[in-house]
């Protein structure tokens, strides 16, 4: 792997950290299977994209993208809660909704903006190369807002939406409205997801109504793959592993993708199944530390 394939593999996953961590907030926090976000992070993108594209301020693109993601997710928390329908065919439906919607925002299934100014370019003639400056402003965002998290999930709000995934029936005896909490973090959730693809089109410098395909997958390897290596002790320790594991992931396949022996390579297309072994090896990986520990204590 080259040094520019590592320096793209660390900024992919620094972006897609910010989705990583809405995957988190759902999947891991409030025990809410959601695949809105397949939908949420081309919304995000799309939203930037056509924001940046007709001559807008690409920093408030980011913003308009957060409130999009947020809306998309409260759409899916409001018909799961107050419709009873399943959160996975809630979040399903919202997805097949939001593919109309991107193409409606964006006007065609696909837009490029790379002649116009990004958020990136407002930091050029600081010293820093290039291609670095990507990197860097995607670690500063997905840090801060890393840190907004943690803070949110130590909030009184915050605590209740976690006791919301944990036991709903009691925080509802406590009189905790857990509609409310589940609406709330579900909406948090796709937010993130959906200002992680409006950073990706602006890095990419277009956006694809189809870009958000295997997004939550993606979300569910990082956040396996982070928990085998760090675990998930503590709100501040399971954010970080889960950034950790979108970076390691990206890092992985892309180190993958340069594999060659002799004849044998892989390329894009083997993508799924390099994800399908990262995974398993993921969920494999403490069982084997925790018989090798016990092993070495006989």
């Amino acid at each position: 792997m080259s040094w520019y394939s590592f320096i793209a593999a660390l900024e992919q996953g620094l972006i897609f950290g910010l989705m990583s961590l809405g995957v988190y907030l759902t999947f891991r926090v409030l025990d809410f299977p959601d695949l809105t976000v397949d939908g949420s992070l081309p919304l995000g993108a799309s939203v930037s994209a056509a924001i940046v594209a007709t001559g807008g301020d690409p920093f408030l693109s980011v913003a308009a993208a957060f409130v999009a993601g947020g809306l998309a997710g409260a759409f899916t928390g409001i018909i799961s809660t107050k419709l009873r329908i399943l959160n996975l065919l809630a979040g399903i439906l919202t997805m097949i909704a939001l593919y109309s919607i991107n193409i409606r925002i964006m006007g065609s299934p696909n837009i490029s903006f790379l002649n116009r100014s990004t958020l990136f370019d407002g930091f050029r003639g600081l010293g820093v190369p290039g291609y670095a400056i990507p990197m860097i402003v995607a670690l500063v965002a997905v840090l801060a807002l890393k840190m907004a998290l943690d803070l949110f999930l130590h909030t009184r709000f915050g605590l209740a939406l976690r006791a919301t995934g944990d036991n709903p029936r009691m925080v509802a005896a406590q009189g905790v409205d857990t509609h409310t909490a589940i609406i709330a973090g579900v909406a948090l959730s796709n937010a993130l997801v959906a200002v992680s693809g409006a950073l990706l089109a602006q890095s990419q410098g277009s956006a694809d109504v189809n870009m958000g395909v295997g997004t939550i997958v993606a979300g569910l390897a990082s956040v396996i793959i982070g928990e085998a290596f760090m675990g998930d002790r503590s709100v501040f320790v399971a954010t970080a592993s889960v950034i950790l594991g979108s970076v390691l992931y990206r890092m992985a396949i892309a180190a993958a993708l340069s594999f060659r022996f002799g004849a044998l390579s892989l390329n894009p297309s083997d993508l799924n199944l390099i994800t399908a072994i990262l995974v398993i090896g993921a969920l494999t990986l403490p069982r084997v530390r925790n018989r090798l520990k016990s092993r070495a204590l006989k």
